[in-house]
């Protein structure tokens, strides 16, 4: 005989599990199935991976430069490899995170992206995933001065503007470095956080600081006498 209390369970149970599960995995399926979508929208049919011309097309519909530095924040989020290109994985990696499947949800996304990568805790994994993104090639260890400039001007100018100022400038006209390393690449976030400025009062070059910002330091001292 059939234990109606049992029933009323098993039912209640099913109907629980068809809500909890059935409906948001069919709702997830649609959202996968719109962010591909998105993807084959730019991506290039005989690699399916977004491209530059992928990326600048994608740009052109965010309405923000290619250079902006929230594309570089994007390419972060989505954790891409390769400088200019997107693949369908990291893109639905990244479009996921910011539960963006169209492109007016991703412009409207961009503000708490800023935000997230402006973090304390998230900006010490971005800064040097940064520098990473711009080595082109494989095996490459150091980028050149030019391209350096532009990423310190890029992601460093809006928290610490007078020091990448003063910093660029150096750079530029300094002849004895051609390309930075990575580890001089984190001296100059490290300088920005810890050394008072303009004053450099507290700058001790027995603290194994690169050389590169040794030299930084006696040039901004000369220039100031």
């Amino acid at each position: 005989m059939i234990n109606h209390y049992m029933l009323s369970c098993s039912i209640s149970e099913a109907i629980t599990l068809t809500y909890s599960f059935g409906v948001p995995t069919k709702a997830v399926s649609k959202e996968i199935e719109r962010i591909d979508q998105l993807f084959y929208t730019y991506a290039d049919g005989s690699s399916s991976m977004i491209d530059p011309e992928g990326i600048e097309t994608l740009c052109s519909h965010l309405e923000v430069p290619h250079t902006d530095v929230r594309i570089l924040m994007l390419a972060w989020k989505m954790g891409c490899e390769k400088q200019g290109y997107f693949t369908l994985d990291e893109w639905r990696t990244g479009m996921k995170a910011l539960r963006a499947d169209s492109i007016s949800k991703l412009k409207k996304a961009f503000p708490e992206l800023v935000q997230e990568v402006t973090r304390s805790s998230n900006f010490q994994d971005f800064y040097p995933y940064a520098f990473r993104y711009c080595l082109t090639e494989d095996k490459k260890k150091c980028i050149e001065i030019p391209v350096t400039c532009e990423l310190l001007n890029l992601v460093l100018s809006l928290q610490f503007r007078p020091q990448v100022e003063k910093l660029i400038n150096y750079l530029k006209h300094q002849n004895e470095y051609k390309v930075i390393n990575m580890d001089q690449w984190m001296g100059f976030l490290r300088f920005c956080n810890e050394i008072n400025f303009p004053s450099l009062d507290n700058y001790d070059a027995d603290q194994a600081w690169p050389l590169i910002l040794d030299n930084f330091v006696e040039w901004l001292r000369a220039s100031e006498n």
